[in-house]
């Protein structure tokens, strides 16, 4: 159990940094002081880090099937304390630089594609929904940056928010480094690193749990980074009062994702991924009649959160009972890759159809439909590819 703490304490300060910029692109837009931003601008600021995160995991999972959590974990927390630091002291006054920090931030968003088979490799198959589940709340980090990093920001200064997420960092890989350990018996693989990239992008499994996870997981990125531009642009709302609703959202999607995995453990993964997506397919069709954020529009949002908190938690509840456990850190990758590019591009399209039609209907009625075409193929495709693997072992 230390081992899963001390992997889900790593995964909540690495997201905790990877998520710094989320809340202060509203806060740079109204200020000026890095120029005059558009929509598109924000949009694109908040996405960066999201993007190298996601293709970032393909190389860290497979790393880390080779060497371990025990290495990874404290190495990625000191990579990322690099461009945290750059960002208080060289960039906060140039839009330019605040891209190229966020860029190199996104290294703190691969610590998933570590954590999964670190936790995976101590837990018995019938646990392992539960142990993904528990490690999945770290992505609450994103609720800490939420919830702290302009009231920082307003009553420390500016570099504030930065120099503690840095120190955060650091400590944690201290304590990584003399305290976490490897499973007892894990699979190292043997082969190079191209040749298991390739092996394990042609199982059936990986493309399938990267459609689930874009859409369960890059959906949940996706609010959490742009839902603080989304309510003050949409509902008016305060940067502050926008950023604790989107920590709101934040937290009750980290809880679902624990319950998630635990319900696979206790129920036929298909089933839970099955009543997610129509959840998120019902919940996104609402908030695209732009109700107002009474307990129609509240409501709606939150059910969306817990939806897609569970379905995250319940890809991989999926993986592990249908992947062989040498593979989980590869495959891991690659649907972490995918669901961290599956929020990379909303926070984009939302900014470009505001931009020109001055509403984000179209954004979440395409996000409805793209629920729906996910449920389908749960129940057709990935179903017969999780009883095929079952029957394989």
């Amino acid at each position: 159990m230390l081992m899963l703490i001390l992997a889900t304490l790593g995964f909540a300060v690495n997201f905790w940094a990877w998520a710094l910029l989320s809340p202060l692109g509203p806060k740079f837009r109204d200020t000026g002081q890095v120029g005059q931003l558009t929509e598109s601008d924000v949009a694109l600021m908040v996405a960066v880090p999201v993007l190298v995160g996601s293709i970032g995991r393909i190389f860290v999972g497979a790393l880390t099937d080779r060497y371990g959590g025990r290495v990874m974990f404290p190495l990625v927390s000191l990579i990322t304390v690099l461009p945290v630091l750059f960002l208080a002291f060289f960039a906060l006054d140039s839009f330019s630089l605040i891209l190229v920090g966020g860029f190199f931030l996104g290294i703190g968003g691969t610590t998933f594609a570590i954590g999964v088979p670190f936790v995976n490799a101590w837990f018995p198959p019938e646990k392992r929904g539960m142990a993904t589940g528990v490690f999945g709340a770290g992505m609450g980090g994103t609720a800490i940056s939420a919830l702290t990093t302009v009231q920082i920001w307003d009553g420390l200064g500016q570099r504030a928010p930065f120099l503690i997420t840095a120190a955060m960092l650091a400590v944690y890989a201290v304590v990584a480094w003399l305290f976490m350990r490897d499973a007892p018996g894990r699979q190292v693989p043997t082969t190079s690193l191209a040749s298991r990239l390739k092996s394990n992008a042609m199982l059936p499994i990986t493309w399938q749990a990267g459609i689930l996870y874009a859409v369960s997981f890059g959906g949940y990125v996706a609010f959490s980074v742009y839902l603080p531009a989304y309510l003050k642009t949409g509902h008016g709302l305060a940067a502050s009062d926008a950023s604790a609703r989107m920590a709101g959202f934040v937290v009750v999607a980290v809880i679902m994702r624990t319950v998630g995995g635990i319900l696979c453990d206790r129920f036929d993964a298909i089933h839970v991924l099955a009543v997610c997506f129509a959840l998120v397919t019902v919940c996104a069709a609402v908030a695209a009649t732009h109700p107002p954020l009474d307990i129609r529009g509240t409501t709606a949002f939150l059910l969306m959160a817990a939806a897609l908190g569970a379905g995250s938690g319940a890809t991989f509840g999926l993986i592990a009972q249908a992947t062989d456990p040498a593979k989980v850190g590869g495959v891991t990758g690659l649907v972490g890759a995918a669901g961290g590019l599956g929020g990379f591009v909303p926070p984009l399209l939302m900014g470009y159809i505001y931009g020109r039609t001055d509403s984000y209907a179209i954004g979440l009625f395409l996000l409805a439909g793209t629920a729906l075409l996910t449920l389908v193929l749960t129940m057709t495709v990935v179903k017969r590819t999780k009883q095929e693997a079952a029957s394989d072992r």
